[in-house]
């Protein structure tokens, strides 16, 4: 499909590469060096004073020798900045004990003890957000992966499972709804205003998933009757006021069990689920067992704050969560190495619901789209690591879209050669045979393969090697044959200099380009360095349509003429194969131009198939328009600069950028006309209506672009007269990028009408760093001295600047300044919430992709963010080995 080499390790940039060496890495954990832990801990008791400066938490474990452990009588609990009390073993105060770095040891004999420790905590002060912390006067928890070791002392690692018993005391006024895990067990009032609660869950369980919330809260309340007839009581919980925007996120609570049932089998098994909304959380939502705690943005929605985006974005995150209650709860990990093996099946499972719940082949693009513009990118550099990592440094950088969308597509190709039915078979044989257990991504691939029937020796390599594979294609006609040629190899990846090739299914399909149609689809499995494939039966060159359904996770290089492209883009019946057609034909064409190849008689030709190909798309009459939306979206840039060697940022953007220009002028009359159509469907939530919203976004954008004064009167007109966030956010995506005295006045509005309502300010924020005004960075500036913005606030920084990251003219300005601007924020974001600041630093570590000028800015403020002393884990790892 592409015409531009990727050498896997691109020769450094001279201009840099006399830069001081990088920091020393911190010391790696590695998957080889795993052992049994020495002692296990069946019961658990926590006891919690409650209090937002200070919280006392008294822990009683039941512990017991590990009889497949090192034999050790010393019990090693983990630690995070907190300093035992007391600390009593068998009731007997003991002061024996010694510190090893954060970590509690002390030396028991025997084979069984009962160990109480006392802690004291504050959580107003824990700006980390991991373990127990406040967030708005209510108190919460996040344990995953290494937060509960932040709470009491624990072996705090997923292999060591526990029941446990929760009592919480606190003041009812302050906190007057206390949740835990499980089932609540008893409760009462004391005399002086303090009241407790009593949970207690059944299940076994690591200390990852414990939590806690205390606060004030308001439930949407619910039930749901599972296959065996038994009744759940369901509960979102929320802040006083929220509640009326929670009724999609219970509609999609009651879909994803009632799917989890038909589909794989999975029962609810507690008699109690809640969710509670929080402001402040580092994730997306957190699986813990019966109480699962959630990012607001990913349980709030209505028509007025919420975008068609948003809802799909709320069913997706509920159903994943829940669907964690046997893929990650039930059957949880050995060892955080292991992490895909819960994430990875997760994903895969939250996308097939939601396919289930739209339309199929949206959901299918839109999960590519994630995969290509974050993934691959992660895949091609000095953070490429395998779905099932061999080493970390901190375990929090390994929430990677590697290790949860890789992950999932390493799956779905299991399903893809087994067949649905018979996936299902060996996904009952996993959960059969692990239900109650760690396990890991062998255990899951050994039960896929006994209960599927499939030879998944070779595949296992999936797990293991890092990097994308790239599958070269050559189609040859002889007589009535086509003879099918493909390649793969993998690139070389840090620590991975060679790769082994791996077995990749493809889908394809030949079409007689006469008819129009094809004879069936097959599927070819590649699996060694070449092979060969005959097909008979054509009496001229068939077109070849390849990887449909995007069967693999692979980077297709087949050049092919444009006169195919937009055959296949016009008549292809899969719909992510078309897709790709007209994806290919951009890309081919763009990255041309951006490495000089186009004279300007080959740059009309190549610009006039892809505005044939739009114009077909805004006309055929058979396309559903959320379909029609996705083939209108031009390809990202981030996605482009994947196809070359080492890209221009700059060239990039303004080829894209130019296309887009010509397109919404040659186009103008049916962009208008299609705009026109879709402004005149009324607001409802049913497919035809959030088709139509797509195509208004879309056309809006291409009209802008070719008429800025008619894109800025069409967009304020449709700013002003929206009834509905999805309509107004469109619109006002369009003015931010136009300077046009109705962006202005649109801004003004929009933070009037949502002052105080943090989710849709976030937009505000977003839609602005993420604008390609021509003044952004002095716009982005401003925005961090605007009083609703703060460093304290996960979702307001990444509103602010995961926006600006994303936006080439803001990060990748040609003088240096969105770099520096990124620089400073992890350096700063650091102390406050290490977490958070560490997910910024992949985007400068892909200086040596970049052309030498940006390279070498780019690298200067890794360099400057190594030399502080005091990084946290989380950082120093990812600079480190984007140095390295």
């Amino acid at each position: 499909m592409d015409i531009a080499s990727r050498p896997s390790e691109p020769a450094e940039n001279p201009k840099v590469a006399d830069a001081a060496p990088p920091p020393q890495a911190p010391p790696s954990i590695r998957r080889e060096d795993y052992l049994p832990p020495a002692w296990l801990v069946p019961e658990v008791a926590l006891d919690f004073r409650l209090g937002l400066e200070e919280t006392r938490v008294a822990s009683r474990l039941s512990v017991r020798r590990n009889p497949e452990g090192n034999g050790t009588a010393t019990l090693r609990l983990n630690g995070d900045q907190i300093t035992p009390l007391t600390l009593r073993i068998d009731g007997q105060e003991v002061h024996d004990w010694r510190m090893d770095g954060p970590d509690l040891l002390v030396a028991l004999p025997g084979e069984a003890h009962q160990v109480e420790i006392e802690t004291c905590l504050n959580p107003g002060a824990n700006s980390q957000l991991m373990g127990l912390y406040a967030s708005n006067g209510m108190l919460c928890t996040q344990c995953e992966a290494e937060g509960f070791r932040r709470i009491t002392f624990f072996p705090d690692r997923p292999d060591v499972l526990s029941t446990y018993t929760v009592r919480m005391r606190g003041d009812k006024a302050k906190f007057p709804i206390l949740l835990a895990n499980g089932n609540c067990t008893a409760q009462g009032e004391d005399a002086d205003g303090t009241h407790w609660a009593e949970w207690h869950d059944p299940w076994p369980k690591p200390s990852y998933l414990f939590a806690l919330v205390a606060g004030e809260l308001v439930a949407n309340h619910a039930t749901f009757t599972t296959m065996t007839g038994r009744t759940v009581d369901l509960n979102i919980w929320v802040r006083p006021g929220d509640e009326d925007r929670t009724q999609h996120a219970m509609d999609s609570l009651i879909a994803s069990m009632k799917w989890d049932e038909e589909t794989f089998g999975r029962e609810y098994d507690l008699d109690l689920f809640n969710i509670v909304a929080v402001s402040d959380f580092n994730m997306g939502a957190m699986e813990n067992k019966g109480l699962n705690v959630f990012n607001t943005r990913y349980v709030l929605a209505d028509p007025e704050t919420a975008t068609d985006a948003d809802y799909d974005a709320v069913e997706g995150v509920i159903g994943h969560e829940y669907f964690h209650n046997w893929s990650g709860n039930r059957v949880t990990c050995r060892d955080w190495f292991q992490l895909s093996l819960k994430e990875g099946f997760t994903v895969l499972r939250d996308q097939l619901f939601s396919a289930d719940m739209g339309s199929e082949a949206v959901k299918r693009i839109e999960d590519v789209r994630v995969l290509r513009i974050a993934q691959f990118p992660e895949d091609s550099g000095p953070l490429a690591h395998p779905i099932r990592p061999d080493s970390y440094q901190e375990i929090s950088n390994f929430y990677t879209a590697t290790v949860y969308n890789k992950g999932a597509e390493v799956i779905r190709m299991m399903r893809t050669m087994a067949g649905p039915e018979r996936f299902r078979k060996g996904t009952d044989l996993y959960f059969d045979r692990h239900d109650g257990q760690a396990a890991t991504c062998e255990d899951f691939v050994k039960a896929i393969e006994d209960g599927a029937g499939l030879d998944l020796r070779q595949f296992r390599l999936w797990y293991a090697q890092a990097g994308t594979p790239q599958v070269g294609v050559e189609l040859e006609h002889k007589g009535t044959q086509a003879i099918l040629r493909l390649t793969q190899s993998v690139p070389a990846t840090p620590g991975q200099p060679e790769k082994q090739p791996m077995p990749i299914p493809l889908r394809l399909a030949l079409y007689d380009r006469d008819r129009g149609e094809h004879s069936g689809e097959k599927l070819v499995v590649l699996d060694k360095d070449s092979d060969t494939f005959v097909f008979d039966g054509f009496a001229r060159p068939p077109v070849l349509s390849i990887n449909r359904g995007f069967s693999a996770p692979v980077a297709i290089r087949f050049p092919r003429d444009n006169a195919d492209l937009v055959f296949l883009a016009a008549h292809d019946d899969d719909p992510f194969a078309r897709y790709e057609a007209m994806q290919g034909l951009v890309v081919q064409h763009l990255v041309a131009a951006v490495s000089g190849q186009l004279d300007e008689a080959t740059r009309a030709e190549a610009r006039h198939a892809i505005g044939e190909a739009f114009a077909a798309i805004i006309a055929d009459p058979a396309l559903d328009d959320l379909m029609r939306g996705e083939l209108m979206i031009l390809p990202a840039e981030t996605y482009l600069a994947e196809q070359l060697a080492v890209s221009d940022p700059g060239a990039i953007h303004a080829e894209r950028e130019g296309l887009k220009r010509w397109l919404g002028r040659e186009l103008a009359g049916p962009l208008r006309s299609l705009h026109d159509r879709a402004a005149a469907v009324a607001y409802a939530r049913d497919a035809a209506a959030r088709g139509a919203r797509k195509i208004k976004t879309q056309a809006l954008t291409l009209i802008a672009a070719g008429d800025p004064a008619e894109g800025a009167r069409r967009a304020y007109a449709q700013y002003t007269a929206a009834d509905n966030m999805t309509d107004r956010q469109g619109a006002l995506m369009v003015l931010a990028s136009l300077d046009a005295p109705e962006r202005e006045e649109a801004l003004a509005d929009f933070h009037r009408r949502y002052e105080g309502n943090a989710l849709v300010i976030d937009k505000w924020f977003s839609l602005q760093a993420g604008s390609f005004h021509p003044r952004v960075l002095e716009h982005i500036r401003a925005l961090a001295r605007h009083p609703d913005f703060t460093m304290g606030n996960p979702n307001r920084v990444r509103a602010l600047y995961m926006a600006a990251t994303a936006n080439p003219d803001a990060f990748h300005h040609e003088s240096g300044e969105g770099y520096r601007m990124i620089g400073e924020l992890i350096r700063k974001l650091d102390p406050i919430n290490a977490q958070t600041a560490a997910r910024f630093v992949p985007a400068l570590g892909r200086w040596r992709r970049i052309e030498p000028v940006r390279a070498a800015q780019m690298r200067a403020e890794l360099e400057r963010t190594a030399a502080v002393p005091d990084l946290s884990r989380d950082v120093r790892e990812q600079v480190s080995k984007s140095l390295g």
